[in-house]
């Protein structure tokens, strides 16, 4: 990649550039983007890989649990998704499930809990996953119908999950279940619930255009040991957000990175190709798309370094999150097509590199929240913090 200026704004100090060149040095030798048929296979391989170059580190809070250090570094967790997934995609989704999928436990998790689980994941021996989406819940946490019920040292899951990210390879699982303390999202709760569990199944495996390990999951009598409780009782909404307002920025992230990708693709391509007697570059039509991209994807990348800056700092980030997420992925769709669009024909052979890219962002835009949802949620914080009528 030819611009890095991006490194040298405020908004990261120098730890950060180092990361972000070491990292990005590793994966020009280490990830090639392609992982053959075997997704199952490949991902694990890449959780194992990252581990042991101790990238997944940085995807657990506290040096005493195998993390980088004392606590989730937003930026560091931005720049590695953002490198990564320029190189890879699959590279990237390994590693921010396995930030995702235990995220809840380095928040909000016991000193029991963060000792069993946390140093698995950053050497890469246990592999992680996020539990909240459900077939009739996905963006409507509050729709919640798996249930968990108290009984003496266990709860006793029943329910479903779907568009499980890491379904049907995951060593454990962070789920999300009603527990009834409240109505709506006020009476969810956490739980660590391991992947050989009596009663849990893998229900279904479900495949989409950018492959990567995903699965319907089923709760039957499900016991799971009331110390796997995450937090307090009921509070597992509060969970899931805090969870997601650290990782749907590193979402923005990861946008950025097929974008700047298939921005570099793009200025390649129209610098050599030739029409004409002259080449793409040399048409005004391309140089103003061209434009266009660099602009979109620095307006992007300011948003999410305000974001992950501001979480740093200890700020609640809900509207600055979903700003980033939404602008980033967004951008990043815009982004890639016109690259596609200016390969021609070429864009949109299967396996070529802007065709990947084309594949790979679209879930970006669902994922996590969808962008509609992310409209709602800063529609729904500027209206909380606006003063009321008459004043």
């Amino acid at each position: 990649m030819a611009d890095k200026a991006y490194l040298d704004w405020p908004f990261l100090e120098q730890r950060h550039r180092d990361l972000e060149r070491s990292l990005d040095a590793w994966a020009a030798t280490r990830l090639h983007g392609a992982h053959g048929s075997d997704v199952d296979a490949a991902c694990r391989a890449l959780v194992r890989q990252l581990g042991e170059a101790g990238w997944l580190r940085h995807a657990v809070g506290g040096k005493r649990y195998g993390g980088s250090g004392d606590a989730l570094d937003t930026r560091a967790l931005c720049l590695i998704r953002e490198t990564l997934a320029r190189h890879e995609g699959l590279a990237d989704f390994a590693f921010a499930m396995q930030g995702l999928g235990s995220g809840a436990i380095s928040l909000f998790g016991s000193a029991a809990q963060k000792e069993a689980y946390l140093p698995r994941v950053a050497r890469g021996d246990a592999i992680a996953a996020f539990a909240l989406s459900e077939p009739q819940a996905g963006s409507d946490v509050a729709a919640l119908q798996c249930a968990a019920v108290r009984d003496g040292d266990h709860y006793v899951l029943d329910g479903e999950k779907t568009w499980i990210s890491n379904g049907g390879i995951a060593d454990f699982y962070v789920v999300f279940a009603r527990t009834g303390e409240a109505p709506g999202a006020r009476g969810i709760s956490a739980f660590i619930v391991d992947a050989d569990a009596a009663g849990l199944a893998i229900a279904e495996r479900i495949d989409v255009i950018a492959p990567h390990p995903l699965a319907r999951l089923r709760f039957e009598g499900c016991r799971t040991p009331a110390h796997c409780l995450v937090g307090a009782a009921g509070q597992g909404f509060k969970v899931a957000m805090a969870t997601l307002d650290v990782f749907r920025t590193s979402v923005a992230a990861a946008a950025l990175g097929f974008a700047r990708r298939a921005l570099d693709e793009a200025l390649a391509h129209a610098a050599s190709r030739t029409m004409f007697g002259q080449t793409l570059a040399d048409f005004q039509l391309t140089q103003v798309r061209l434009a266009q991209m660099a602009t979109d994807i620095d307006a992007a990348a300011l948003l999410t370094c305000r974001a992950a800056w501001l979480r740093d700092s200890g700020a609640r980030i809900t509207k600055e999150a979903a700003m980033a997420k939404m602008t980033a992925t967004e951008t990043a769709q815009r982004v890639i097509d016109a690259a596609v669009q200016m390969f021609g024909a070429q864009g949109v052979v299967s396996g070529t590199t802007v065709e990947r890219l084309y594949r790979e962002i679209r879930a970006l835009r669902i994922y996590e929240g969808a962008t509609e949802v992310q409209q709602l949620i800063i529609a729904r914080e500027l209206l909380r913090a606006a003063p009321p009528k008459g004043r």
